[in-house]
């Protein structure tokens, strides 16, 4: 792989050597092909009196019809626009330079563009297309580029499903984007397909596009069986919200209640909404939830979830669940009792020696506002290294809010850290740090 320009010029050198193109470039990956156009001129763009290297040793002739792949691959990137426009015309002698094609598609000369756009309609086929998409979408974002995007539509129009799947599952995200929204217009997948494609695929723009089009084009309550179930059961809290939503529009709203504790607040919140649609009380089906603090199978979405829509009087069913056995429960507790603004700093001090990291991090989070109530030797005593890493970062960062010289001695302490993150941050501290 190309990292970069000179790695690109240097590929350029080997080129007009007479490497073979395949053992200079990786011809499957966009950026290979992109770095060695922009390799070939990169010693005209810095120097225009100076020619690069490769030409000082192996200059190209002015007939170009004699040259083989890799020194016609050359001339496709030259820096003269009248070798770039005959490039094109040979070209069509090896089509494993048809990448390159593409990319003088977006020439900024006209006379090589319309060359290349010719010669592009007239050798892009199916099988091509699918090989040449990333490369054409990422050639696509120039000023000039657009061409290449809509003759790939065409082509791809002529594509099976089974060959548009090859783009579904391609690793590049572009590609992906572009290839679902092409079978969303075209109405290429059914609302099954679409809703798999939300829950299963890791870009949040696919989840959205998928998601929303596999719900509008659902018609009946009949076919949200084959729809619901993968947006509901999805990974990501946007596919599983969508569905969510979609309960009230397939009369299933009771459903709803299930994904009031999701661990996710966005789909709590379309929960809610679903809930109160139908005559529902979200509260008071959290109060129900948290009235039991030594029910080991509470769901600490329901904790969140009461601060999310409670009041401060419900404050007093989250106090006794900081004591709760699982970790999620008290850190939901602490973070509820802190949306609330009923964190009291004594009730949740003990919280800083939790065995639990993320406990700590909400009794942090709920501690800071009244740093300066909290006992400098207390904190201090918490950054020894005999201690847990998260509890050694909750008091440096409760010392370091609450400044004064025992947070400047204490940073300057960690400078010998084995830690190397809390090293990192001591300096930074220690910088920061003003009388």
């Amino acid at each position: 792989m190309l990292e970069d320009i000179k790695d690109g010029t240097a590929a350029a050198t080997r080129l007009a050597g007479g490497a073979p193109l395949h053992s200079t470039l990786d011809v499957a990956d966009p950026a290979d092909w992109l770095a060695l156009d922009a390799g070939v001129r990169e010693m005209a763009w810095h120097r225009p009196e100076f020619l690069p290297g490769w030409e000082h040793s192996a200059p190209l002739p002015a007939d170009l019809t004699q040259l083989g792949e890799s020194r016609l691959a050359l001339a496709l990137c030259h820096r003269d626009g009248r070798i770039r426009q005959e490039a094109v015309r040979q070209s069509v002698r090896y089509p494993g330079l048809l990448p390159l094609v593409v990319i003088r598609c977006a020439d900024w000369v006209g006379p090589v563009r319309e060359h290349a756009r010719k010669l592009l309609r007239e050798a892009l086929n199916v099988d091509s297309a699918l090989s040449l998409a990333p490369l054409i979408l990422r050639v696509g974002r120039r000023d000039r580029g657009a061409f290449g995007v809509d003759v790939l539509g065409q082509i791809l129009r002529q594509a099976s499903h089974g060959q548009l799947a090859i783009l579904f599952a391609a690793p590049d995200r572009v590609v992906r984007r572009f290839a679902y929204r092409f079978a969303i217009e075209g109405r290429l997948l059914r609302p099954a397909e679409l809703a798999r494609a939300a829950a299963g695929d890791q870009d949040t723009v696919v989840q959205d596009l998928c998601a929303t089009a596999a719900l509008t084009a659902l018609g009946d309550e009949d076919a949200y069986e084959g729809v619901l179930p993968s947006l509901l059961s999805a990974r990501n809290p946007r596919t599983r919200s969508a569905g969510v939503t979609a309960l009230r529009r397939a009369g299933r709203a009771e459903q709803a209640e299930a994904f009031l504790s999701d661990r996710s607040a966005l789909v709590r919140a379309c929960a809610r909404y679903v809930v109160r649609q139908q005559g529902g009380d979200p509260e008071v089906w959290y109060r129900e939830q948290c009235t039991t603090p030594d029910d080991p199978d509470l769901p600490p979405g329901a904790v969140i979830g009461l601060a999310e829509c409670g009041n401060r009087a419900d404050a007093g069913l989250l106090r006794p669940l900081l004591v709760h056995p699982a970790a999620g429960v008290r850190a939901r507790a602490v973070a509820g009792l802190r949306a609330l603004d009923c964190a009291d700093a004594e009730q949740l001090r003990p919280l800083l020696d939790d065995p639990a990291a993320g406990v700590v991090r909400e009794t942090v989070a709920a501690l800071l506002p009244s740093v300066r109530e909290l006992p400098a030797d207390w904190l201090l005593a918490r950054t020894s290294t005999d201690l847990p890493r998260h509890v050694r970062v909750g008091a440096f960062r409760l010392l370091d809010a609450r400044g004064g010289t025992v947070a400047l001695r204490v940073a300057v302490g960690l400078f010998q850290d084995p830690d190397m993150k809390l090293r990192t941050w001591a300096a930074q501290s220690v910088q920061r740090w003003h009388p």
